[in-house]
């Protein structure tokens, strides 16, 4: 199984872009959980975050979003699942690894 990061409103976007990044760095791919439009955007500026610190490996990033029901509290929730991929080299344009610093 994927590691799962999962992230609240009151998450800190730095530390969990650094969570990222070290999956990213290790495994190549992590998926992030969110639940609610405020962890959604603690989330997605994790994401940009951690696309930056990748720079330097040479790393980007490519995300495909979903919909995941959880359970919580025996009450059922819909999350957004970020998964989160090592984009390969030959779909990165020349310049794109400068875009994201």
């Amino acid at each position: 199984m994927a590691d799962l990061v999962k992230v609240s409103s009151q998450s800190r976007s730095s530390a969990v872009a650094g969570a990222i990044a070290g999956i990213m760095r290790q495994e190549g791919y992590v998926e992030v959980q969110a639940i609610g439009a405020s962890a959604l955007n603690q989330a997605i500026k994790a994401a940009t975050i951690a696309r930056g610190y990748l720079v330097q490996d040479e790393i980007d990033l490519v995300i495909v979003p979903s919909f995941y029901t959880v359970m919580i509290e025996d009450v059922e929730r819909t999350a957004v699942r970020l998964a989160i991929f090592t984009r390969p080299a030959s779909l990165v344009a020349p310049d794109a690894m400068l875009l994201a610093a």
